[in-house]
């Protein structure tokens, strides 16, 4: 009791250690006043009648359960966050790694590429060096045949020159000769035709000519003769008094009255329509007409004449 009176129940049930010490200090006088001497003892255990104890066990074993619990968790989190780092980890050494990959399979398509293209380059220009050579061939023995079809071209020059010198000869002894011969007849006969030609065309002209000539001037004659007479005549009139001039007038009235009206000498039947004014303006129109065709039948003005008799009107 003095023991327990000095520590919790909790000590007594954590600290066993300290229980024992406390215990062994206690009881060592009195078990030394018997003559006995406590050298070791252990405790096996430590109970209580209203379970007191079990249930600080059993909320230990709750508390250390948790704290497992927590330190798994803790442990499950931070291997978690391990596993993340190290897979973080890893997934950057790997891209790391695939990048250096690719850029190494760049690199070798590039290197390849250029590879390629120094053994492409290098088989064109070993093509391009062949079909030169090939071609430089070609035209010598194209050169070569020329100048064997030249050879022939000229033998065969040659035997044409000589053939057409001997047909050459031949044309003039059979073809040109008689030809020159005859063109010289023709020419000269062609020569004689055209000089009579020409000669009689000017015979022509010169008839022409004269024939102009005479009709020109029996013309002139005719003129000056019809002007003369014209003269005279109008000198005729200014001798005339006026009763002469309308006496002519008179005697001519018939001629015209005959010639304006041949053309109705033919005509059966003539209708009028439009009644008196019509006629009387038909009238009047002839009546005005009758001046100009009489001055150019007789050449006398008849207005004129007609306004010197008293009397009359025009």
């Amino acid at each position: 009791p003095t023991i327990t009176g000095t520590l919790t129940v909790e000590e007594v049930y954590k600290d066993r250690d300290q229980f024992a010490a406390l215990v062994r200090e206690v009881a060592a006088p009195d078990v030394g006043r018997m003559g006995i001497e406590i050298l070791s003892f252990t405790i096996k255990d430590v109970y209580d009648d209203v379970q007191y104890l079990q249930s600080l066990g059993k909320a230990q074993t709750a508390s250390v359960k948790r704290d497992a619990d927590a330190g798994v968790a803790e442990a499950n989190r931070d291997a978690g966050i391990r596993e993340a780092e190290c897979e973080k980890s890893a997934m950057d050494v790997k891209y790391s790694t695939d990048t250096k990959i690719e850029d190494n399979a760049r690199m070798y398509k590039l290197q390849k590429a250029n590879f390629d293209q120094e053994i492409n380059t290098a088989k064109a220009e070993s093509q391009l060096a062949y079909e030169l050579q090939a071609a430089k061939i070609r035209q010598r023995i194209r050169n070569e045949e020329i100048q064997i079809d030249i050879v022939e071209r000229r033998k065969q020059i040659e035997i044409e020159t000589q053939e057409i010198n001997r047909k050459d000869c031949e044309l003039n002894a059979t073809v040109k000769l008689p030809a020159e011969a005859e063109s010289y007849r023709v020419q000269a006969i062609a020569e004689g035709k055209r000089t009579q030609t020409v000669e009689s065309a000017r015979a022509e002209a010169e008839r022409i000519k004269k024939i102009g000539s005479a009709e020109a001037y029996a013309i002139e004659q005719v003129g000056k003769a019809e002007a003369e007479r014209m003269r005279m005549k109008a000198n005729v009139y200014k001798m005339y008094g006026d009763a002469a001039i309308m006496n002519i007038v008179l005697e001519s009235l018939p001629k015209i009255a005959a010639e304006v009206a041949a053309p109705l000498a033919k005509t059966e039947e003539i209708v009028l329509i439009g009644g008196n004014d019509q006629t009387t303006g038909d009238v009047t129109r002839l009546v005005g007409q009758l001046p100009p065709a009489i001055n150019a039948l007789t050449g006398v003005d008849l207005s004129k004449v007609l306004g010197k008799i008293p009397g009359a009107k025009a």
